[in-house]
C-alpha cells in the first residue's frame, strides 16, 4: 500500500492499534476539506502495530482533546514535506469542555453555559474529576 506524503499538515503517529478510529472522530476530523488518510495495524518495532493519521492540511488540533485520548501519541508537523518539529503529549492537567460530567445533581446539568471542567486527580490510572461535583469521568 502506498500513501503519498503530505506536502503541508499534520501527522499523528504511534496511536495504539485501534485507536485511530476513536481519535479521527474525537477531533471531528470528517468536518474538514482537505485529504485525511487514517492507516490501521501498521507494523511498528516499537509497538508491535500502531494506527497513524495523516492531514494534509495546515489545521490547529486541540492538543488538550488529543493528550487526554491518546497520551502515547507522537506530533509530527510537516512543511513543504520535511517534519519541521516533533511534539510528544502528556495527560492534560485540566480538560475543559472535552468531556461532559455525567451526574445529573451536577451545575453543568442544571445551570446553562457552566464550562465542563475535569481536573487529572491520578496520573497513572489517568483518573478525572468534575471541579465542580467531583464525579469521575467516563472514558
Amino acid at each position: 500500500m502506498k500513501i503519498d506524503p503530505i506536502k503541508n499538515g499534520i501527522v499523528i503517529d504511534h496511536i495504539e492499534a485501534g485507536k485511530g478510529k476513536k481519535v479521527y472522530d474525537f477531533l471531528e476530523l470528517e468536518q474538514l476539506d482537505c485529504t485525511i488518510a487514517l492507516i490501521k495495524n501498521v507494523p511498528s518495532k516499537k509497538m508491535g502495530k500502531k494506527d497513524i493519521i495523516k492531514i494534509d492540511a495546515d489545521i490547529k488540533v486541540d492538543f488538550d482533546v488529543l493528550g487526554y485520548i491518546a497520551p502515547e501519541v507522537t506530533i509530527n508537523l510537516i512543511k513543504n514535506e520535511k517534519t519541521v518539529e516533533k511534539k510528544r503529549l502528556e495527560l492534560p492537567k485540566t480538560l475543559k469542555n472535552v468531556i461532559k460530567c455525567k451526574n445529573p445533581r451536577c451545575i453543568t446539568s442544571v445551570e446553562q453555559g457552566i464550562d465542563h471542567v475535569f481536573k487529572l486527580v491520578d496520573e497513572q490510572n489517568k483518573v478525572y474529576r468534575c471541579i465542580y461535583c467531583e464525579s469521575k469521568a467516563n472514558d
